[in-house]
């Protein structure tokens, strides 16, 4: 059976292809790849089917190549959950993109099935010098199911595939899995990702989208400088100083701590603004769209409008002219904790437990997951949530706000049961999501967090082309270890690195704010410099280190930013930077007309072949940093 999709099905025409001949077969109970095995002891239950969609002369899409197959199985009993193994891995290396905790995925390594982690979102082998190519493992979404990898028994991969509800089963599937083959690791991605975007026709590549204009813009979050207290003076005060020091930011963005929220105990008249802490906030839940008393009740000296955020807004661009976009925090569900239900404004809700799968039982703790599982989530049902969307986007373009950073995005799948199941929540929402963006912040003027899963990047990303591609950069290390303050830093720069080649097919990746004065300043400003991505900074108002951002910030707010988004260098995909103890993290980006470099251990910055003295870019980011 192939694939469920056709051309009447996609909206895609001239994309299937009979005739291809793919190098990928199932032989005996062997998969191979040009004639070489990389999975054994296949079951008889696998299915694999070649893809339909390659480069014949009928295809409008030439790019798309035919080296690619499909797998799927078939299982004794319908259920909302099933663990099969696909064969066994051993003694090929693999480097893998897996999530460690319910929000975020970092890179891991190893040579067998054992050594393969839950929740694995992507897996390229490593090639042979006798002839067996790249080969990606590529979990997908199917109906009503979503599928991830894991370690089986014996060195078997076992692939998960789930609903997130007990009343969505299936026992048949044919694309839980794609398989592609190559003979470089950065074009493997990206040839998947073209064949994966027809297939399922949910999501749009980078490359089809533009990002927003702040990616270009050094700036500003509120978060470390202030953390819920944040308020309008503050916000000023920020902004001014770095002004007064010759780096004026071209965004500014206001992190949590702006909005009305509440704990239930307490009366819907009473905002809960005494949390003062990190974590105090994530039982509240929201109630209102409006901004809370410390930016309502902020008073302009300028006229009107003279009162409330739009006030602030307008005398903050007025007065700061390279402040060119001004961007709010919110969770996907509104808060961290949802919405307050029976709240006059605000849509319907009800107050879900979050229940987490096996899968993401065994990730790493996590303070954010046991404060919701705690008090739940108010849940605005799917078919309410363009209401949800309208009402706190058409709000915040109207006081003059320019964008959103969105956060917690990956709840979904623990609210799902009554709801149609993880893929059907998801679509619901991320359609409400996309088109409120599309009406309000140019289709564009999204930052995506803590959304490292597959759920997002193949049902999210239709319109949304930034997010954040490592967990958040920590300050200094949260369980106290004062090493973890600089063992972190590099643990920042791996989930960013190889994150980025799985993710940047979708979005534009965001390596998160650092600070200008933290004792591994230079080591994060060398890797934002040829990040690609937007550069932003949370220093404390009045706490900068000048010398350094003046490195990377020009006089008009602007940046420096190469053409491309920075990825770990060949040499060290398949190998552990982190904890092995003897491999240098180097990772490149590209200039129009050169290579840029940087290496973990030194933050010093090389190129190749500066064939232009006028590529003031490649110039600035490679000679400051020296």
């Amino acid at each position: 059976m192939a694939p469920s999709l056709s051309k009447a099905s996609s909206g895609v025409s001239g994309l299937v292809d009979s005739h291809n001949q793919s190098p990928i077969s199932l032989e005996g109970s062997n998969f191979t790849a040009n004639g070489h095995v990389f999975l054994s002891d296949v079951p008889d239950n696998i299915t694999v089917t070649p893809s339909p969609y390659g480069s014949s002369s009928s295809s409008p899409d030439k790019s798309l190549s035919p080296v690619g197959s499909f797998v799927g199985f078939d299982a004794v009993e319908s259920n909302s959950r099933h663990v099969v193994p696909i064969g066994k891995l051993k003694n090929i290396k693999f480097m893998s993109i897996f999530r460690f905790k319910v929000w975020w995925t970092t890179h891991w390594v190893g040579s067998n099935g054992q050594d393969i982690e839950n929740e694995t979102q992507m897996v390229i082998l490593d090639k042979s010098d006798s002839g067996r190519p790249y080969v990606l493992l590529l979990p997908l979404i199917e109906g009503s199911f979503r599928a991830c990898l894991q370690p089986g028994t014996d060195d078997n991969i076992d692939i998960c595939v789930e609903s997130g509800s007990t009343k969505i089963t299936s026992a048949g599937f044919r694309s839980v899995l794609y398989v592609h083959v190559g003979e470089d690791p950065f074009n493997l991605v990206k040839e998947a990702m073209k064949v994966i975007r027809v297939h399922l026709g949910t999501f749009k590549l980078l490359e089809e989208k533009t990002p927003p204009g702040i990616v270009d813009k050094f700036g500003w979050c509120t978060w470390d400088a202030f953390y819920l207290t944040v308020h309008p003076q503050g916000v000023w005060e920020g902004v001014k100083g770095l002004v007064n020091g010759g780096c004026p930011p071209g965004l500014v963005l206001i992190d949590d701590g702006w909005q009305s929220i509440g704990h239930d105990a307490d009366p819907i008249t009473k905002e809960g603004m005494n949390c003062a802490v990190a974590g105090e906030q994530m039982p509240c839940r929201l109630l209102k769209f409006q901004e809370n008393y410390k930016f309502r009740d902020y008073v302009s000296p300028t006229g009107a409008p003279n009162k409330g955020m739009g006030a602030f807004i307008k005398d903050l661009k007025e007065e700061f002219n390279t402040v060119d976009f001004v961007y709010v925090w919110h969770a996907l569900c509104g808060y961290w904790g949802g919405l307050r239900p029976n709240v006059p404004g605000l849509p319907e809700t009800e107050v879900i437990k979050p229940e987490l799968s096996p899968g993401l039982k065994i990730t790493m703790e996590d303070l954010a997951v046991d404060k919701i599982v705690n008090t739940g989530v108010g849940l605005v049902p799917p078919e309410m949530a363009d209401q949800l969307y309208e009402g706190l986007h058409s709000h915040l373009e109207k006081v003059g706000i320019d964008g959103v950073k969105v956060d917690v995005i990956h709840l979904l799948e623990m609210l799902c049961e009554n709801y149609g199941g993880r893929v059907d929540l998801a679509k619901a929402y991320f359609r409400a999501l996309t088109d409120s963006v599309k009406r309000h912040f140019k289709g564009n003027g999204v930052i995506a967090s803590m959304e490292h899963c597959n759920d997002f990047m193949f049902l999210g990303t239709e319109a949304i082309c930034l997010g954040r591609v490592g967990d958040d950069f920590w300050c200094t290390d949260p369980s106290g270890d004062p090493n973890g303050t600089f063992w972190l830093q590099g643990c920042h720069m791996v989930h960013c690195a190889y994150n980025s080649l799985w993710m940047g097919n979708f979005i534009h990746p965001d390596w998160d704010m650092f600070q200008s004065t933290h004792p591994c300043a230079e080591f994060h400003a060398a890797s934002r410099a040829i990040s690609g991505g937007p550069i932003y900074v949370s220093d404390a108002v009045g706490k900068h280190n000048f010398p350094l951002l003046k490195r990377l910030v020009l006089p008009d707010g602007s940046i420096l930013r190469c053409e491309y988004y920075a990825l770990p260098t060949r040499d060290c995909l398949f190998e552990d930077p982190l904890h092995d103890g003897k491999t240098m993290l180097k990772i490149w980006n590209l200039n129009k007309v050169s290579l840029v470099q940087t290496r973990k251990a030194s933050t010093r910055l090389t190129y190749n072949t500066i064939r232009k003295h006028k590529l003031l870019d490649v110039i600035k980011i490679i000679l400051l940093f020296i």
